[in-house]
């Protein structure tokens, strides 16, 4: 097992996971990736396996800075309290001083169903493994976990408002800074894409969505966009519902969308994750790469990008390789 964190000070991407969800279709983890700058990393999105795929990059917990959920559909926060649970403390070497998780507030169109957002979700998954978590603050000598996992809702623009296409900081420290838009996944409101920005270049996430002018917006000159994809025909073929197919079709992007979001961006490579439906690498590529003229990657579970750069294997500035 190689370690990202034990090659030279920069910054790195890792596709912990690719797959969307919550169907497990093929052999890919769940939606996950992990940026690691320097002597930190950080998560967005907690797909299932995120927790094993992240130990086997070589991300130690007490490594662990901050988390950011794009929308709180499961396939994307369902590992988080295993995260949590399993980086935790000295002995699993895991953090010992607080970490962030960042993500969408309650719904504003709730009505009168008041479900959560990420402050609820954070504290109700403490709250159900709390006889877990006291023995080992006791027996184990572990920190007070509630004290250390610090949950903040981003505070996103309504729709329809002059601030609703604009990027928005929601997160900085002295490694990175982070900035969000809303994008368009129906009927879940806020989804958020990310930005990830250090010294040694950006990263952006589009989160799920359908072709977004908001996110292009964010991405501008952005060294790697991390796309999500939906193979349309895939499901067609199927026989799924009307209502599943439109789903899809308003709420996701097929690849060529994606290269279009690339290329409108000014993206310097595209990278294709969270897929939908099978295909093989040939369609996802081909169909990406006829609207964009950059790089593509293919992006699989435990694939490693070098951002901004040289790539650790000398081939070029966002070259992938197994981690």
């Amino acid at each position: 097992m190689t370690d990202p964190l034990a090659a030279p000070r920069g910054m790195d991407l890792v596709t912990l996971g690719v797959a969307a969800g919550p169907a497990i279709r093929g052999p890919e983890h769940g939606i996950a990736s992990a940026v690691v700058v320097d002597d930190a990393f950080y998560l967005v999105d907690f797909g299932i396996g995120c927790t094993r795929a992240a130990s086997e990059a070589g991300l130690a917990g007490h490594r662990f800075r901050a988390g950011f959920l794009t929308h709180l559909h499961s396939d994307h926060v369902v590992e988080l309290p295993g995260f949590l649970l399993w980086n935790w403390g000295r002995p699993v070497n895991g953090f010992s001083s607080p970490v962030r998780v960042v993500g969408p507030g309650p719904d504003p169109r709730d009505g009168t169903r008041h479900l959560a957002g990420t402050r609820r979700l954070v504290a109700s998954a403490l709250d159900a493994f709390s006889y877990d978590i006291a023995i080992r603050e006791g027996d184990e000598d572990r920190p007070p976990l509630a004290e250390l996992v610090r949950a903040t809702e981003v505070a996103a623009p309504e729709p329809g408002s002059a601030a609703a296409g604009e990027p928005f900081e929601v997160y900085a420290d002295e490694l990175i800074t982070v900035t969000a838009v809303l994008v368009d996944h129906p009927p879940v409101h806020p989804a958020l894409a990310y930005r990830i920005d250090s010294a040694y270049g950006s990263v952006t996430f589009s989160g799920d969505t359908a072709e977004s002018e908001n996110l292009v917006r964010l991405a501008e000159g952005t060294d790697v966009l991390v796309h999500e994809a939906v193979n349309l025909d895939y499901y067609r073929a199927r026989g799924f519902s009307p209502a599943f197919l439109a789903h899809q079709e308003n709420s996701h992007t097929p690849p060529a969308g994606a290269g279009r979001v690339a290329k409108a961006a000014g993206a310097r490579r595209l990278v294709l994750s969270h897929f939908a439906g099978l295909a093989d690498a040939a369609h996802w590529h081909d169909e990406a790469a006829s609207t964009y003229d950059g790089p593509v990657d293919v992006a699989t579970s435990g694939a490693r990008y070098r951002v901004g750069g040289p790539s650790a294997d000398g081939a070029g500035a966002g070259a992938g390789a197994r981690a």
